[in-house]
């Protein structure tokens, strides 16, 4: 009788707690990432643009306001990111909360608009995971010590990726920690971690830069002697393919930046994303 009971109540327990998962969207990879990390099997994680896609030009589909109309919380960005999200949220009849993942991050400014890449510092990553945990935490109370414990783990994983970041820049001369990016995606790891990028780009890929813009570039890289121009994962490489030939720096890889890449790629998760940067970084600039 006895294991007769004990098996009803896992019957009842298990589908239960596993039709109860927690749907929640997150506006791009990298956050969908951080969401995985905290909510582990106790959420269901949509994405709604993908690996080694542009957040910057999204173009929502039908599809995307089902997922929303679905879901308990939507993670976003913010810092006017994902500037086609509001309609689509408003087009969709969410009931769902829209949390900001960046909140209490400490914007750098690009001209008068914020920059909103804040996930390339590291710092601010476990800032985004904080808020991300305690999102979680509210909208599924009873997992809300399960979410914090996950939370707790990976902001363990972020502090030792953090100390490997500054480690390897320490390595690099000063003088030669100054490269070319496509888009001004990595002000945040600049400020934060002392390497200088010069990007044609603005702050969005939406840009294009102007003849003369790419005419200073090319005098900065002569003048200053910068030693190395990355490629981006998300970016037509021509341009900066163009400014490697014109001034004969070298083309030091492709760093990742506004999206992850897929499971075969060289970033398919946040960490990933920052080793293969900094990886990529003290190869071409250390020596």
């Amino acid at each position: 009788m006895r294991r007769v009971l004990v098996c009803v109540l896992l019957l009842i327990a298990s589908p239960l707690h596993a039709a109860e998962r927690l749907n929640v969207v997150a506006s791009f990879s990298i956050l969908g990432d951080f969401v995985r990390n905290v909510g582990g099997d106790r959420v269901n994680v949509t994405t709604l643009v993908g690996a080694d896609s542009d957040v910057h030009v999204y173009t929502p589909t039908p599809s995307d306001a089902k997922r929303i109309a679905d879901a308990k919380l939507v993670i976003v960005n913010g810092l006017g990111l994902e500037g086609w999200l509001p309609r689509l949220v408003q087009s969709s009849g969410a009931k769902a909360q829209v949390v900001t993942a960046s909140d209490g991050v400490a914007p750098l400014k690009l001209g008068s608009a914020a920059d909103p890449h804040a996930w390339q510092s590291v710092p601010n990553a476990r800032i985004y995971v904080s808020d991300i945990a305690n999102a979680l935490a509210a909208a599924d109370p009873d997992d809300a010590d399960f979410f914090r414990t996950q939370a707790k783990a990976y902001l363990e994983k972020l502090d030792t990726l953090d100390r490997e970041v500054r480690d390897a820049v320490a390595k690099i001369p000063p003088e030669r920690r100054r490269v070319i990016s496509t888009h001004n995606a990595f002000g945040y790891f600049a400020a934060e971690y002392g390497i200088a990028f010069i990007a044609p780009l603005g702050v969005s890929t939406e840009t294009e830069p102007s003849a003369r813009d790419i005419a200073g570039i090319i005098g900065q890289i002569r003048t200053q002697k910068i030693p190395a121009v990355f490629l981006e994962n998300i970016s037509d490489d021509r341009l900066i393919r163009r400014i490697a030939a014109e001034t004969g720096a070298k083309v030091g890889g492709t760093l990742i930046s506004d999206g992850l890449t897929g499971e075969k790629g060289p970033a398919p998760t946040y960490i990933d994303m920052v080793r293969h940067n900094i990886k990529a970084l003290t190869s071409a600039l250390d020596h």
